[in-house]
């Protein structure tokens, strides 16, 4: 990955958010019309877009507390959407190949947010 100073990043970051829920309403138009697809797929595009537009309010966090309460929704919405996305395999409601890129995804987005919140939360020890 390139190297980026911080308001570069929160820019590519945003977008990458933002492409996730695309990609998640792109998928949830694909699963089957049964009720339990509809169910689940409605629960993924939720937390889906939690992560997205979260992680906007991250980037307007007004103040650290703030900062670190909204990265932490994002950290718990990018989790749920995985656990949704597993849902959908092991229920047999979408083959692993067809969201393996998708799960990917959220497991990247997660562990970027988890190691921001981590250093939030480091910074605020250091700083008592």
């Amino acid at each position: 990955m390139e190297r980026y100073d911080k308001s570069e990043f929160a820019e590519y970051f945003r977008n990458r958010t933002k492409k996730f829920v695309i990609d998640n309403i792109k998928l949830f138009r694909l699963l089957p019309k049964t009720e339990e697809a509809k169910i689940i797929g409605r629960q993924l595009l939720r937390s889906s877009s939690s992560v997205g537009a979260n992680y906007r309010a991250v980037c307007r966090a007004r103040s650290q507390a703030e900062f670190y309460a909204k990265l932490s929704i994002v950290v718990e919405e990018a989790d749920e959407s995985l656990f949704w996305m597993e849902v959908l395999v092991e229920a047999e409601l979408v083959k692993q190949t067809e969201i393996s890129p998708l799960m990917n995804e959220a497991n990247e987005i997660l562990k970027v947010v988890s190691t921001a919140r981590k250093s939030v939360s480091d910074n605020k020890k250091d700083n008592k």
